[in-house]
């Protein structure tokens, strides 16, 4: 019994905690209003759309960028420990480099690259 009474005071405890920190939040919170809340958030009154077309291009380059700097994430491990591995890590960092370089190659011939 003692066992439960302790549990059913933890929980009626944690519950409490919980609710007054919510409600703390709410009590002690940042009231914002509608130019706090404006796209940039700088103060200056809404005078337009927030809404921007962007060039595809701009994606494009974006991609290829993630692309490549997510084959840099991957690579460096390597790079930094690269005498402690066996012949075929090196094997498969090769495969891997050759698979981004394809996708390079692929992007290059589909002028994804080219700017105009």
């Amino acid at each position: 019994m003692n066992e439960l009474f302790f549990l059913l005071m933890f929980l009626i405890l944690a519950t409490a905690f919980a609710v007054a920190s919510v409600v703390a939040g709410f009590v002690c919170g940042y009231k914002s209003d509608e130019v706090d809340d404006s796209t940039y958030e700088c103060g200056m009154k809404i005078f337009g759309s927030g809404r921007i077309q962007f060039d595809v291009k701009f994606l494009n380059f974006a991609f290829i960028f993630l692309i490549f700097d997510v084959e840099t994430i991957f690579l460096f491990p390597f790079a930094v420990s690269m005498g402690e591995f066996d012949l075929y890590v090196l094997f498969e960092v090769i495969l891997f480099v050759i698979v981004f370089l394809y996708s390079l190659i692929f992007a290059i011939k589909k002028k994804i690259l080219r700017w105009q």
